[in-house]
């Protein structure tokens, strides 16, 4: 799915109030920043307390709960994931300290170096680890990851997301009881992050599933949405609807076992998961970068404040639908024009977006690669608010004399979506008295359902992208010209050279020397800055409060949630 925001555990309802007049609004920062890693609150606080509650259980209060424990039903981005990450497992993981994947049920990562990637650079190796067990009992071998990853495939249901595999996969076999082979549709140098260590490849029990419903094409397992069997740290506990999820330590884990059990609270209230943090009946919660200052002087609270979402936010610029709203003046290819996209992106005010509607937590990104993502480079141009630029430019269009009236869409309820719509309201309608920017909300179903129609009926909307950890995830649905997005808002009728930019997207994916790889996408940052399709707003900053009784706190950017076997309590 295309520009999903979903549920997921790293996204967040922020909780600023958004006027009508974006600019003059000035929110104080919280004083967060996406280079500090934690900060330990002081001071005096009736509800703190230090004594230890629930010992030898980590709660984490949620903001919601998830729709399916299937790693074949998961949608990107939802609850789900996180959850998942903890019960089952993938042969590859990524650690607290970084981006590089680490071998997790495989004993090595594949390379062209250590021969376990082939000349042609596409079948992959993966020696698997022996004396591995499922929670069920039953051992792990190379049969259970070529089942795994067929169930997947086969069941191919939309929510979730077997067109990983489905898209990449030519074949796959287990060569022998503990090595597993996998030949690629084509060379893939984001295969490892994309596919292999994405929720739908995680590895599951053949015995459990065929003894609950086993697998038929296009159907789910209802068993699977709400039962796990998996090899991980945790095994699982329970599910209360509406009321909690709880994991346990997996006593026969093969490698350094969970030092406490999980449970999720479910609570919606954000005000609620604050209570339960203060009183300690909570030890870490979602919550709003806006209200972190209601916990931040609170003792024994600690704020995690370390590294960015990659989700990053952004507006869309759509070339191509014959059916605008009634109010819009601007024919279908307004933004077919190179100049009065740069212009929008020059009049959008960066840093009182970052600084108001997301209170600090937040910092730029280039076009379109996150911080933190493989081929970011600092040094790659941005633009920057300069609303002299923006005039300059529009000077040289028809639309100085005679005017334009357009609509930007979001999605109601979501304030940080739309600060992005209000500050370009702010920032296009001062140049000039004749331009009008309508900001216009909707319910979500309403708002998806545009979103997914093709073309969209809106020729500016407000979202973030779906979160990947290679920049292939990004370049190719948001700037590939026949991507999901190019071919949805006619990119490739809009950039001045097209074919270039498909080439090194393409050249991107199949390029696995990483100095070779980062040599393309310097280049693409360039050309995508001068022929931007995007407003790129931000990108959102993490910040996770959590009792200070919690030994060895930390969360990755790459991490789908926080994973729990890294710290304890006691």
């Amino acid at each position: 799915m295309v520009g999903q925001r979903g549920g997921g555990a790293w996204r967040r309802s922020l909780g600023v109030m958004a006027g009508s007049a974006a600019v003059a609004m000035v929110v104080a920062a919280c004083g967060g920043s996406s280079d500090s890693q934690e900060t330990e609150s002081g001071g005096d606080d009736s509800a703190a307390t230090s004594e230890i509650r629930n010992a030898g259980v980590i709660v984490h209060a949620q903001n919601g709960e998830p729709a399916t424990l299937d790693p074949a039903r998961a949608e990107q981005g939802e609850k789900g994931e996180a959850f998942i990450d903890n019960v089952y497992e993938r042969l590859l993981e990524v650690g607290p300290d970084g981006p590089d994947l680490l071998p997790s049920l495989a004993t090595e990562v594949p390379t062209q170096e250590n021969g376990l990637v082939s000349d042609d650079r596409l079948t992959y190796t993966f020696p698997l680890r022996e004396g591995v067990t499922f929670h069920d009992g039953s051992e792990f071998t190379a049969e259970d990851v070529v089942y795994s990853w067929e169930r997947a495939m086969t069941m191919n249901l939309p929510e979730g997301q077997a067109a990983a595999l489905v898209d990449s996969v030519e074949s796959m076999t287990a060569v022998d009881d503990y090595t597993f082979e996998v030949t690629l549709v084509e060379p893939d140098a984001s295969f490892l992050y994309s596919v292999v260590n994405n929720p739908v490849a995680s590895i599951v029990s053949s015995e459990s599933v065929e003894a609950n419903g086993g697998v038929e094409a296009d159907t789910p397992n209802e068993w699977m949405d709400t039962n796990m069997v998996g090899t991980g740290p945790y095994t699982f506990g329970e599910w209360k609807r509406g009321e909690s999820l709880t994991m346990d330590v997996n006593d026969d884990y093969w490698g350094d076992p969970a030092r406490a059990g999980v449970r999720w609270d479910i609570t919606p209230e954000e005000s609620s998961r604050v209570l339960a943090l203060q009183a300690g009946d909570a030890d870490i919660i979602d919550i709003s970068p806006s209200n972190v200052s209601d916990v931040r002087e609170n003792e024994g609270i600690a704020i995690f404040e370390g590294g960015l979402l990659l989700e990053p936010i952004h507006l869309g610029f759509n070339m191509r639908s014959d059916d605008l709203p009634s109010s819009d003046t601007i024919p279908s290819d307004f933004f077919a024009d190179k100049k009065i996209r740069q212009a929008f992106n020059y009049a959008f005010d960066y840093d009182t977006y970052i600084n108001s509607f997301l209170d600090g937590y937040g910092a730029r990104y280039t076009a379109y690669i996150p911080q933190g993502v493989f081929g970011y480079d600092e040094n790659a141009p941005i633009y920057e608010y300069d609303p002299e630029k923006a005039t300059e430019l529009l000077e040289q269009t028809e639309y100085w004399d005679s005017g334009f009236e357009v609509s930007v869409l979001v999605q109601s309820g979501e304030p940080e979506f739309e600060g992005v719509a209000l500050l370009m309201k702010d920032g296009i309608e001062n140049l000039n008295p004749k331009f009008k920017v309508n900001v216009v909300n909707q319910a979500e179903t309403q708002f998806d359902e545009n979103l997914g129609a093709d073309p969209v009926p809106f020729a500016l909307w407000v979202k973030n992208a779906d979160p990947g950890a290679d920049p292939h995830q990004f370049f190719d649905p948001h700037q590939h010209p026949d991507g999901d997005w190019g071919s949805k808002h006619g990119m490739r009728d809009a950039y001045e050279d097209p074919d270039r930019i498909a080439e090194l997207i393409d050249a991107g994916k199949g390029t696995v020397d990483p100095e070779e790889r980062q040599a393309i996408y310097s280049e693409l940052q360039q050309l995508l800055y001068e022929d931007p399709m995007w407003v790129y707003a931000a990108q959102e900053g993490l910040a996770f409060p959590y009792r200070t009784w919690l030994q060895d706190f930390t969360v990755n950017p790459l991490w789908r949630g926080p994973q729990y076997k890294y710290f304890g309590k006691e």
